[in-house]
């Protein structure tokens, strides 16, 4: 029998251990293409190259280098025929990412974009993020027995699955299923002068990342010392917020007319 391909990239980039680690768990039942970027491209978000080209490379069998975003790399194997790939992957993995991605992170994380690059295509996807003192190995393990499992379950859905594994520093063994909570970073852009006097700018502070008590949430569980598994959804739909999207088209309707009417 065929054994089934498993496609793996992730952000830090193709030589990450968290990367290593994880395809050699997966090589233990499955058949692991990786294409990843070149270089980090942490926070690259779901990004796609469209004004550059892109330039691939070959590391080892089996294995590529894009000098582009992660989801270049996922959107590229996947639309290259069997330049990259023997045959459609039963399951895409990314990860191990060398830090964790919870809450809103799932919407900068290069990790998660190139799982949902794959979900947005039909195919069971799995984003992996792990704390920087983590046990790979271990990590490496679950990440591998989920996507397994994932390839069977997702066959009797009708929607695209795509799940946010998160591995705390401290792990205590238990898995919880969870959804996003919320972290609070500090914002900031700091301006610097160069040896010519022009200005440049970092963004983001040193200060670090707090989240407050969130029942349920994958926050919530990190603080427990459990990992999380958040499914998450391709539909960004709102159906729950409190300001109706009718009540805002009533309101700005006549405002419109009017402006047409000058």
């Amino acid at each position: 029998m065929t054994r089934p391909l498993a496609l793996l990239s992730n952000d830090d980039g193709y030589f990450s251990r968290g990367l290593r680690a994880v395809r050699e768990a997966l090589s233990v039942w499955a058949d692991v293409v990786v294409v990843a970027p070149e270089t980090e491209q942490s926070a690259s978000s779901h990004a796609l190259s469209l004004s550059k080209p892109l330039r691939i490379r070959r590391v080892d069998e089996g294995a590529f280098a894009i000098d582009g975003t992660p989801a270049d790399c996922v959107y590229v194997a996947l639309c290259a025929g069997t330049r990259l790939l023997p045959r459609r992957p039963d399951v895409v993995v990314s990860g191990i990412n060398r830090g964790m991605n919870l809450g809103q992170d799932v919407f900068y994380s290069g990790t998660v974009a190139a799982a949902r690059e794959a979900a947005l295509r039909d195919i069971p996807s799995l984003a992996t993020s792990a704390h920087v003192t983590a046990d790979l190995a271990a990590v490496a393990l679950l990440a591998s027995d989920l996507a397994s499992d994932l390839i069977d379950r997702a066959r009797g859905e009708t929607t695209p699955v795509l799940l946010n594994l998160n591995v705390p520093e401290k792990w205590t063994g238990e898995l919880r299923a969870a959804r996003t909570g919320r972290r609070l970073y500090e914002d900031m852009v700091e301006f610097r002068e160069d040896p010519r006097g022009r200005d440049y700018i970092w963004l983001g502070g040193s200060g670090g990342v707090r989240h407050d008590p969130d029942p349920g949430s994958d926050t919530e569980a990190y603080d427990a010392g459990a990992a999380s598994l958040t499914r998450l959804s391709l539909d960004l739909t709102s159906t729950g917020d409190t300001i109706s999207t009718d009540l805002v088209l009533a309101s700005a309707s006549p405002r419109s007319a009017r402006t047409r009417k000058g």
